[in-house]
């Protein structure tokens, strides 16, 4: 019932996704005229099929990234506070990103006409991978992975990226600085079937394994030496899991920039709802994480009008109210 329910939520969002916006094309309009047979305008075929479609299924993709990684990191973790940017994604893809805004213009003329537009993204895809398998070196020792190791390594990791972000802001003129700024906030606006033809595969292929691995992440809730005893493959469900968050999360921030709450509010609610076992929980949170995403993104669209506010200042404004009232309901509590 609760899969249905999130279903039909979905499919409400997307269809608010491609209704509203700032050019005021109406969406009912465009079918009438498509079901008639009448030719469409340039502009109504432009807004309908190259700006809010592949926004919408952009929003779709990384919604529902960041929610699945966020469920897989607090298994994983078996901490509710856990979400994808401990295991080094976010730093990473904000350092790649800066790094690709502050220095890019020093790129050689045939790198930069290669990349074009789409060096940040790549540049940050890179940057957060990268930080990933750092990290994974670091906590992972004759073969085993420690997850202690694993949280703190990221803390520290966090920091040196910061560190190293904090130099280059510091070096950045003004128009770097509003770039770095607006791509740290989030938003699709910069969504193409370019890129998301680009993100598609990884986030897909990402999420596919996340079914897979919900056996594991059960009983790693039970702690992993009675996980081991009923016969899961403790390191292979650690080594599966942050890989996917990984290369998911990556994918997304690339393509979105920094979008916050998302990965650690949905899990939450579907808790609430659905209780903690993860052969329900991802494919659910999947579901929700995309209409999470599509409706913030409609109110960042529309609420300033014919301006756009950044979609992570509308995740953070409606993600932390839940996230204080969760808090309230379940004070105290700090099981799974």
């Amino acid at each position: 019932m609760m899969s249905l329910f999130l279903v039909l939520l979905l499919l409400a969002s997307a269809l608010f996704s491609l209704m509203y916006g700032a050019s005021g094309i109406s969406f009912w309009s465009v079918i009438s005229d498509l079901l008639a047979g009448n030719q469409l305008e340039l502009r109504e075929r432009v807004v309908l099929f190259d700006i809010r479609l592949p926004r919408m299924v952009m929003g779709v993709l990384v919604g529902a990234s960041l929610a699945v990684s966020g469920a897989v990191m607090q298994g994983l973790f078996r901490n509710p506070l856990a979400d994808p940017g401990l295991v080094g994604v976010s730093a990473g893809a904000g350092l790649g990103a800066i790094i690709a805004i502050v220095l890019g213009g020093y790129l050689p003329l045939y790198l930069s006409e290669i990349f074009g537009y789409y060096l940040v993204p790549f540049a940050a895809f890179i940057g957060g991978w990268g930080s990933t398998m750092i990290l994974y070196r670091v906590s992972t020792r004759h073969g085993r992975t420690s997850v202690a190791t694993m949280l703190l390594a990221g803390i520290a990791l966090g920091a040196l990226a910061g560190a190293l972000s904090g130099v280059l802001v510091y070096l950045a003129d003004d128009a770097q600085l509003r770039d770095l700024t607006f791509w740290g906030m989030g938003s699709l606006a910069g969504a193409t079937w370019t890129k998301v033809f680009a993100a598609a595969p990884i986030i897909l292929l990402a999420m596919g394994v996340a079914p897979f691995l919900a056996k594991g992440l059960n009983g790693l809730a039970l702690g992993e030496a009675t996980a081991h005893h009923i016969g899961i493959s403790v390191q292979a469900v650690k080594n599966t899991a942050i890989l996917s968050v990984a290369a998911a999360t990556g994918a997304a921030v690339a393509v979105s920039g920094g979008i916050g709450f998302i990965g650690i509010i949905v899990p939450h609610l579907l808790r609430l709802a659905v209780g903690p076992d993860h052969k329900y929980l991802l494919p659910n949170a999947a579901l929700l994480g995309a209409s999470m995403l599509l409706g913030s993104d409609v109110i960042s669209r529309t609420i300033i009008a014919p301006a756009e506010l950044p979609i992570g200042i509308v995740t953070a404004t409606l993600g932390a109210p839940i996230f204080l009232w969760i808090l309230l309901r379940r004070r105290g509590v700090v099981d799974m």
